[in-house]
């Protein structure tokens, strides 16, 4: 069975060269309500993302990460700046760049094979090739032995990789992730960050992860970039801070090395550390 999962790992792995990201001086403003001024939600973004490299965003509510994602997404379009993703500018949804909610999306009425197949179904991949290329992912995320399941007999942690393999399935080179664990309990999201790592050195598919979780940015994260301002702060969202996570491939949560990057994390979204 591990055969047909390493085949679907190098199918993703081949992919993954065409994910990096680049943004520069992205801005998205939105207009005002009854006459009232613009919204600049986020300005002079300058963000690049190397192919295989897992970076988290993290910041105060409201500071325009979630724009962000959905500007690389290609759900909505920024209003000033450049956006691409493979050296292509993004300019709507594409199948190589798979995103993976809060709330799981997945489709009640169709068994977790049929969640998986629906992408390539719709992208005019033949059933056969479909099925077969959803069961290597499946396997991938640990849910062999619930193909035929529909998601209400699934927890949440299994809803959720259920979710994350309708997006594999679609071999994408950009994995795009919005509080993808922030409906779990501790254990489970703890259980699904230490799957989601294996995926990602398994894979090299590129992740950008947005997450209210500091504890969760330091664990899982090559670079953590820091959004501040925001409608609220009366300044646009914008990125004070890149950090390096020098933590190595082990990352042990209660370390001294862990607790310190973490505190320097919380500094910097409460603006207390300058940019090195």
């Amino acid at each position: 069975m591990r055969s047909r999962a390493r085949s679907a790992l190098t199918r993703v792995t081949r992919h993954a060269q065409a994910g990096g990201v680049v943004l520069d001086g992205v801005g998205k403003r939105y207009p005002g309500r009854r006459g009232e001024p613009d919204v600049e939600a986020v300005a002079d973004v300058d963000l690049e993302v190397a192919p295989g490299e897992f970076v988290a965003v993290v910041g105060a509510s409201g500071c325009g990460k979630s724009t962000l994602l959905r500007i690389l997404a290609g759900f909505e379009s920024q209003t000033s700046g450049v956006v691409e993703v493979g050296g292509r500018p993004v300019t709507g949804p594409g199948s190589e760049r798979g995103v993976v909610f809060q709330d799981y999306g997945l489709f009640p009425w169709l068994t977790v094979r049929e969640n998986v197949t629906f992408g390539p179904r719709q992208r005019g991949v033949p059933r056969q090739t479909a099925r077969r290329h959803a069961l290597e992912v499946i396997e991938t995320v640990g849910l062999s032995r619930f193909t035929d399941r529909f998601p209400g007999e699934l927890s949440g942690g299994m809803q959720q990789r259920v979710a994350i393999a309708r997006v594999l399935a679609n071999d994408p080179a950009l994995l795009l992730m919005d509080e993808p664990f922030g409906a779990l309990d501790a254990l489970t999201r703890t259980q699904m960050q230490h799957e989601l790592r294996r995926i990602h050195r398994e894979t090299g598919t590129t992740v950008l992860l947005v997450t209210h979780s500091l504890e969760e940015a330091c664990y899982l994260a090559d670079r953590v970039v820091v959004m501040s301002g925001g409608a609220s702060h009366g300044v646009p969202g914008h990125v004070s801070q890149v950090v390096t996570v020098d933590l190595g491939d082990e990352r042990d949560v209660n370390g001294e090395s862990f607790n310190a990057l973490e505190r320097r994390l919380v500094a910097a979204v409460h603006g207390e550390e300058s940019a090195p």
